[in-house]
């Protein structure tokens, strides 16, 4: 074996550690990365167009918005990146971190641009990558908890209080 096929085994994705951790769905995952691939579009081509000006900070900008496109493909979809030797590697540990990691960096990387400038391309621009971040962001919240389990823990909660007032108020008789 070569160590070229040695790298790519291990950095390899195993599919079952990585769904059983962060308790995402196959198909909200599979949201989040077409998210993610629309986002590095839309960042690529917004950025490209900021690039066509005379102002240096919608230039800066635009270079930004293309690093995130660059950045999006290379976590969220790999294979648009065969031609970096480090693709798969980077991928794997993109996918090793958790959602709200995932998240905040997706949302900080969008927000910087238009923080740079402040314009139409860059706020339509970064807006997919953002909302990428907000997604994984949402599954940082886990699933919605049913209401029988809710009723009983207000129930717990409740009973909890009543004890504690009747404990006061025998400790004052």
């Amino acid at each position: 074996m070569s160590s070229q096929d040695e790298q790519f085994q291990a950095a390899a994705p195993d599919p079952a550690a990585s769904s059983a951790d962060d308790g995402m769905t196959w198909w909200y995952r599979w949201l989040c990365r077409i998210a993610g691939v629309i986002g590095g579009v839309s960042c690529a081509i917004a950025g490209l167009w900021n690039c066509v000006t005379i102002n240096p900070l919608n230039i800066a900008a635009g270079v930004w918005m293309m690093l995130n496109a660059f950045v999006l493909f290379l976590c969220e979809a790999p294979f648009c990146c065969q031609f970096i030797e480090f693709a798969n590697a980077v991928s794997v540990r993109a996918d090793k971190l958790r959602p709200w990691q995932k998240a905040a960096f997706y949302c900080g990387m969008a927000v910087f641009p238009v923080m740079l400038s402040l314009t139409l391309t860059t706020l339509f621009g970064n807006a997919i990558a953002f909302a990428t971040g907000v997604l994984y962001g949402l599954s940082a919240l886990g699933k919605k908890g049913d209401a029988i389990s809710y009723a009983r823990i207000h129930q717990q909660q409740k009973q909890m209080d009543e004890e504690k007032l009747t404990g006061t108020l025998e400790g004052q008789a």
